[in-house]
């Protein structure tokens, strides 16, 4: 029994720190976590701008009199506080947009590209442009032109028997689902590739061609939608790209 009472007393010793000095310096023999002053709660998922305009106009927690919504890129919007009293922030909600995906700078087959082209951009001259001449060349006549890397041609149908040579589109401005759906969507410019599959047919590609510009434009309208939605609330509430 003393033998059980004095190994517990060790183990429970173990966990207290010793203060050792040492040539006038003072140790500690444990790692010290400090305990913050404040508490801070663990941060909401959201997905969609409305989502968070709606819980801060609901005031259903209390919050810090000045608060942050800090727009972080064009999918990701945080909500947090100032500096507390350690100096440090509480992040109270993080919103993450749910965005189609598209496969950037990757060929696909000539059906998969034509059916992700209208599920995932919005209609435009261009995209429209690029839609019917993906939609009605030829398989084959891809390779038998030249290929300056940007510049292609190939052989196009323009009537129920009859057919042509065209320049492919290039370069063409889009307009991709690629930030928050209540805000109005950057268009850029894209290079458009065509190349003859491997299994027979054509192969499609889009590459981005304006340097991501578009991520401040993004960035610049998530903000401005968020100021406008808390207006009445612009005391508390500042909003940063």
């Amino acid at each position: 029994m003393d033998m059980t009472k004095d190994a517990l007393q060790y183990v429970v010793g173990l966990h207290k720190a010793e203060i050792i000095e040492v040539d006038g310096e003072r140790y500690t023999d444990k790692e010290l976590e400090r305990i913050p002053r404040e508490l801070r709660a663990r941060s909401l998922e959201m997905s969609t701008l409305t989502s968070l305009v709606d819980y801060i106009k609901a005031n259903v927690d209390s919050m810090s009199k000045k608060m942050l919504v800090h727009v972080t890129d064009p999918t990701t919007v945080h909500l947090i506080s100032c500096l507390n009293a350690d100096r440090e922030r509480e992040t109270l909600i993080k919103v993450s947009a749910e965005l189609p995906y598209f496969r950037y700078g990757e060929y696909m087959g000539h059906e998969e590209f034509l059916i992700a082209m209208q599920a995932k951009f919005q209609a435009n001259k261009d995209r429209d442009l690029l839609l019917k001449f993906a939609g009605t060349v030829e398989s084959g006549t891809v390779a038998q032109y030249g290929d300056d890397g940007v510049t292609q041609k190939a052989t196009v149908k323009s009537g129920v028997a009859s057919k042509t040579d065209a320049i492919v589109p290039n370069p063409v401005n889009l307009i991709p689902y690629r930030t928050f759906l209540e805000v109005e969507q950057p268009e850029s410019a894209f290079i458009f590739r065509m190349r003859e599959s491997e299994r027979g047919g054509v192969s499609c590609a889009i590459f981005e061609a304006d340097g991501g510009a578009w991520k401040y434009e993004a960035m610049h309208n998530i903000a401005a939608y968020i100021r406008e939605e808390l207006e009445e609330m612009k005391e508390q509430f500042t909003v940063i790209c």
